[in-house]
Parts: structure tokens; sequence; C-alpha cells
């Protein structure tokens, strides 16, 4: 199983965001719904832009240092 983000992919499903973060589905959510992480809604679907996704690790990795 790999963890890495898929590189085919532009936007990304909301268990795609689950794996790479292996968060909840609950959590992926909360994010999204705090507006840490970005997504776009199609019709009824989710969705997490990579570069969101890439931008929202970056962000928690510079609180970290």
């Amino acid at each position: 199983m790999s963890t890495s983000l898929p590189t085919t992919h532009r936007t990304l499903t909301v268990p795609e965001v689950m794996e790479a973060l292996s968060l909840s589905r609950f959590k992926v959510y909360d994010l999204i719904r705090s507006h840490q992480l970005k997504s776009i809604k199609i019709g009824r679907c989710r969705r997490v832009p990579a570069d969101s996704l890439r931008s929202f690790i970056d962000s928690q990795l510079e609180e970290a240092a």
C-alpha cells in the first residue's frame, strides 16, 4: 500500500486524502469545515485539489518547526 500522493490526480477524493494523511473521514471533513484544507464540491462530490493537500502538509510542517 502506497501512502504517497497520487501524481496522476489533480483532485483527490476524501478516501484518498484519508489514506494520504492516515486520518479518519470525520477528521478530513473537520479540516475542510474549518477551512484548513481547501476543497471543492462538484454536484454531491467533494474533491480536494492535490495542491491544497500539499499546502496543508507544508503549513503543518512549518508549524511543527
